[in-house]
């Protein structure tokens, strides 16, 4: 048998810029499903899943959206509950990082500019209590808002207006990342004035724990655990954010600026993370 009466239910595909419907499809047992992921002919079975549609399946995964705009709020909770999230909200400091402790959620969606503490502040007592995933949200363009975020301990970054769609990919690409993160086998990597314990995930250099946020980590060990080897952009973000990443591949950049001042590494003349132009990165400690 074949539903062919959709339900009406739609949502702003572009966050932040006047409505743009995203059309979805409801079956009549209940389920949703974008209109991108139904088969030939755009209708479902009682008992065919779509062929087109491979969705991540979050399971019980928990994402905070933290943001003083309700209509924005309404639309990514919906959207993310539509996914398989387990989603809260928060549209002030405060409230966010009461929600934050109470909820222990995998991700935080959390916008720059609130009421109550700043965005920025939220990021940084969030940081000191948690390794929670961030994805901060701004409606500011500047190059120095966006670095001030991944400075702070942010794992990414969406710039407003943006797709429901691409957010979601962000939070399932960091989510894969958290469980299937590091090595195999645990490994323990030594060079002069620097050692990674993969199994702890901690890090020492000149013989000091330092303290890196779980994306850092993964970054440091991508480049140590092959030194002398070149990688680039592209290649980094695949083995450190995901395949299905879509974004800014200076995101990359931002983050090994935070690891070099973390590992106490001149970019003039570093000890451990050494820029290729026009390429990448590469790792140039021997090790011991």
């Amino acid at each position: 048998m074949f539903y062919r009466k959709p339900a009406e239910l739609a949502i702003r595909h572009a966050v932040g810029h006047r409505p743009q419907r995203l059309l979805l499809q409801r079956a009549a047992h209940g389920a949703v499903v974008p209109v991108e992921c139904l088969p030939a002919g755009g209708w479902l079975t009682h008992r065919v899943a779509p062929r087109r549609c491979v969705r991540y399946n979050a399971g019980v995964s928990k994402i905070l959206v933290v943001d003083d705009e309700e209509n924005i709020v309404d639309l990514l909770s919906s959207y993310l509950r539509s996914e398989g999230f387990q989603v809260e909200v928060a549209t002030d400091g405060p409230t966010a990082l009461a929600k934050a402790r109470a909820f222990r959620p995998d991700v935080v969606v959390l916008d720059i500019m609130l009421p109550g503490l700043d965005g920025i502040e939220v990021l940084r007592q969030l940081r000191s209590e948690s390794p929670v995933y961030v994805v901060m949200l701004t409606a500011k363009t500047e190059e120095a808002d966006k670095v001030v975020g991944l400075s702070v301990g942010a794992d990414d970054y969406v710039t407003k207006p943006f797709s429901p769609r691409e957010l979601s990919a962000r939070i399932r690409a960091m989510l894969r990342r958290g469980r299937g993160a590091g090595p195999e086998e645990p490994r323990v990597l030594s060079f002069r004035n620097l050692r990674i314990d993969s199994g702890r995930r901690e890090v020492w250099t000149d013989d000091e724990a330092v303290e890196l946020t779980t994306l850092e980590f993964d970054l440091l060990y991508a480049l140590a655990a092959y030194p002398g080897r070149v990688l680039s952009r592209e290649q980094l973000l695949e083995r450190v954010w995901g395949a299905d990443y879509f974004g800014d591949d200076r995101v990359v950049d931002a983050h090994i600026k935070k690891l070099r001042h973390k590992l106490n590494d001149d970019a003039t003349q570093p000890r451990f993370i050494h820029t290729v132009r026009g390429i990448g990165y590469k790792f140039g400690a021997e090790p011991v």
